[in-house]
């Protein structure tokens, strides 16, 4: 979700080509999504190194005009305006894009909820120093309520019974943008390649090397400085972190990640890195998971098959999942 540092380029530059071998590298950088997008591919000719990043930024274009809520004519825009109205007929992406942020809010308990926007505007950690009222915060309660999202696989359509409801799939959405448009680069013809939205990552393939991508983990308490290394292979990572939007008031650190049961700035967790194969469900794990914090969140971790992570406990205290202890190289301790 945020601030993962893509160390197997020290520049990304806008356009990049270079050859190694008989394999060919193209990298560029679009914006989408509200940001910098970067696309990495690796092709046996540069034609088929173009297409593939050709194809992969078109991908990720189509997937924001029906997923965005930014967007008036988008699907979940569209969703979101009918609520309580009538139910609204919607593509197969938005119907997965929903199904699976209802699973992530079941793993992790009811900590990632994509309903929780009227709370985090409540909040608007854009506006530095202001605190929302409790009562403020109660008015949003009926809102959120997952329950009220009402998802028809067989018509295709998408209800909200409460009118003011809203979904919004930004904690979510990028990692499965990243999953669909390695999908296309690589029937476009890379055998390996990047998609980096912003901080969700998903990778395939190997460097022309033969190398495997390396990522770095950014330190919660110390700007650019890296908290470990990390090689990634066909594995898609994704970073939560109270590092990013954030207001400091009377030496207290009110960020943007809410505790959908508090409606607070959750506290138990610095950052949290999730590594899985797809994107999407590293991108939706990383959220809950630092809501949860170390202890139930590397609970869940150690019980979901092909599930890594990295979270840095309130007080700085890393904890690494089993799969990861191996894997990961600690350049830095956390404070």
């Amino acid at each position: 979700m945020s601030i993962i540092r893509v160390c197997f380029v020290l520049v990304m530059s806008i356009g990049i080509v270079g050859c190694t071998g008989s394999l060919q590298l193209v990298k560029r950088g679009q914006m989408h999504m509200g940001t910098l997008v970067f696309l990495t591919a690796v092709a046996p000719d540069e034609q088929s190194a173009h297409r593939a990043v050709q194809e992969g930024f078109a991908e990720i274009h189509r997937l924001e005009t029906i997923l965005s809520t930014w967007i008036p004519g988008s699907e979940l825009s569209r969703v979101n305006a009918s609520a309580g109205q009538k139910a609204i007929a919607v593509s197969p992406e938005t119907l997965e894009i929903l199904t699976q942020s209802l699973k992530m809010d079941r793993l992790t308990q009811g900590r990632f909820n994509i309903a929780i926007g009227p709370a985090v505007e409540a909040w608007n950690v854009s506006r530095e120093g202001r605190i929302p009222s409790h009562k403020e915060l109660d008015a949003t309660r009926p809102l959120l309520n997952l329950g009220n999202l009402e998802i028809d696989q067989e018509s295709r359509t998408v209800y909200l019974r409460v009118p003011g409801m809203r979904v919004d799939i930004g904690g979510i959405g990028k990692g499965y943008a990243a999953d669909l448009a390695a999908k296309v680069m690589k029937q476009a013809g890379a055998i390996g390649g990047v998609v980096a939205i912003s901080g969700d990552i998903k990778t395939f393939g190997r460097l022309p090397e033969g190398d495997s991508f390396v990522f770095g983990i950014q330190h919660p308490r110390k700007e650019g400085i890296l908290l470990g290394l990390l090689e990634l292979e066909d594995e898609a990572v994704s970073t939560a972190g109270d590092y990013q939007r954030y207001f400091m008031k009377d030496g207290v650190r009110y960020h943007h990640i809410l505790d959908p049961q508090t409606l607070q700035p959750a506290r138990l967790s610095q950052s949290v890195t999730v590594v899985a194969q797809e994107g999407v469900l590293a991108d939706g794990l990383d959220t809950g998971i630092f809501v949860m914090g170390p202890e139930k969140g590397m609970a869940l971790l150690e019980r979901l098959d092909g599930v890594e992570g990295v979270i840095v406990g309130q007080t700085g205290e890393i904890f690494i999942s089993s799969g990861l202890q191996e894997r990961l190289q600690v350049t830095e301790q956390g404070q």
